[in-house]
């Protein structure tokens, strides 16, 4: 069947008293809204969106398989598509509450994966602040309008070699709208930053390689 085409296998409802929160995450590299299950997952879509993906699909499809202990049913988190045309299976589960019979399901889903060529992963936890700096540029993610023309002379600035966040902005006419400017270049990677480290002043900020017509502030 056309994986594309397929629906949610659950609904997203909410109920009262539920241990997971719900809701709908809007991602500006598919231009709609997306189903996620819990905060965990809404983060990982947060990431996708920064990423760049073409599409990604929420619960994508059953998986029905036999092991040594029986039978077992497991449903992934996503599939993204990736902006190499790559497809990826995403589970989302917190280190501490994977259990034996979760790592069942993650090696089936696996193996499911790998026969269709896609690749599988679990998202366990993040590495410290990436989550922090990806939701701080988050912020100025969609398309805006540079009237003082002052995304040509970050990207300008910056391809000279690496400087201060502050520096940089501080380097132009307008300091304060070149700072919502340049976390609007580091989102579409036109500039690039460490995602290891907190977004101040003081990080070190270079010419990135994202896609000119991401953040052409057209």
């Amino acid at each position: 069947m056309a994986v594309l085409s397929s629906q949610p296998v659950r609904r997203f409802t909410w109920l009262p008293r539920q241990l997971h929160r719900p809701g709908l995450e809007f991602l500006v590299s598919t231009g709609r809204m997306h189903g996620f299950e819990s905060l965990e997952e809404r983060s990982l879509l947060l990431a996708l969106d920064f990423v760049g993906v073409t599409e990604v699909l929420p619960q994508p499809f059953r998986l029905d398989f036999e092991h040594v202990g029986g039978r077992s049913v497991h449903v992934p988190d996503f599939l993204a598509v990736m902006p190499d045309g790559g497809r990826w299976v995403l589970d989302v589960r917190p280190a501490n509450l994977i259990r034996d019979d979760d790592l069942v399901k993650f090696a089936a889903t696996r193996e499911a994966a790998a026969s269709a060529g896609w690749r599988y992963s679990v998202v366990a936890g993040w590495r410290r602040h990436v989550l922090s700096v990806v939701d701080a540029l988050s912020a100025r993610r969609r398309q805006r309008s540079d009237r003082l023309g002052l995304q040509p002379l970050l990207l300008e600035r910056a391809a000279k070699g690496p400087l201060r966040f502050g520096d940089l902005v501080d380097s132009t006419p307008w300091p304060l709208p070149a700072r919502a400017e340049a976390v609007h270049l580091l989102w579409h990677r036109r500039l690039g930053v460490d995602l290891g480290r907190p977004l101040g002043d003081d990080s070190l900020v270079w010419a990135g390689g994202g896609s000119a017509a991401a953040g052409d502030g057209s």
